[in-house]
């Protein structure tokens, strides 16, 4: 791991390598390697990533929030809200600056330079401090393209109910323990242009048709199917409609 102020992650090869690592080529390389140095390996605390952590964690908070509102027009506040705490947390920022390979490229104290393995904590402000140097050298465009790539797998699997509640494992385990087999899942319907579809996909269990339920991916659709059947099934009503207003 390349640690410390003197560290050879300061050279312009390993900025080079740590680019290819996102996707982006910055034209002043001095935001990428201020976006890579932890307070521990800075000359003072103003030379760290702590400004641009605190700029980068607006910015990315601010495109999640955009993105779902147009990405999910019939979604309600709670369900917005629920999605985005996911996709900005600590955690995922810390698993996204880990799948992309930057802990090398960090630039640390001698300190932290000891440690077996980087904090979660650092690794989640690193990312934040990556998307204000994007910012602050190609501006919104730019940044917005980066967080797109980044954060469109984060968006897909929050949306769809993987992270959280899984109504279809949970369906899944009462279906087998009950009668020994596994719920079926029908796509009734689609609805919209090829870029923003829209699915209606209802659960099919021992003969038994639940209500429907749309979503704006089959994932998505099929887990609320399942919420919708496990409710029914406990003499709820289906907690989504039928019905859209897609049209």
């Amino acid at each position: 791991m390349l640690r410390g102020q003197d560290s050879p992650a300061t050279g312009e090869d390993q900025l080079s390598e740590c680019e290819l690592k996102l996707g982006y080529t910055f034209q002043n390389r001095d935001l990428l390697q201020s976006a890579l140095t932890h307070a521990s390996g800075a000359n003072h605390r103003l030379g760290s990533n702590e400004r641009l952590e605190f700029l980068g964690d607006a910015i990315l908070g601010k495109f999640v929030c955009e993105a779902l509102f147009l990405r999910f027009p019939n979604y309600l506040e709670g369900d917005l809200t629920r999605i985005k705490s996911i996709v900005v947390s600590r955690s995922t920022c810390a698993r996204l600056s880990k799948a992309m390979g930057l802990e090398p490229f960090l630039i640390l104290g001698k300190g932290m330079a000891s440690t077996q393995s980087v904090p979660k904590s650092l690794l989640a402000d690193v990312f934040e401090a990556i998307i204000a140097a994007i910012y602050l050298d190609g501006g919104d465009e730019k940044v917005n393209q980066f967080l797109a790539v980044a954060l469109e797998e984060e968006i897909e699997q929050a949306s769809a109910g993987e992270v959280g509640s899984n109504y279809k494992s949970m369906l899944q385990q009462y279906a087998q323990r009950e009668f020994g087999t596994t719920p079926n899942y029908e796509l009734v319907a689609e609805k919209g242009p090829d870029h923003s579809k829209f699915f209606n996909v209802a659960v099919i269990l021992q003969g038994t048709r639940y209500a429907s339920a749309w979503g704006a991916n089959k994932k998505e659709a099929e887990q609320r199917a399942a919420k919708n059947a496990l409710h029914e099934i406990q003499g709820g009503e289906p907690p989504y409609p039928e019905q859209s207003d897609l049209e």
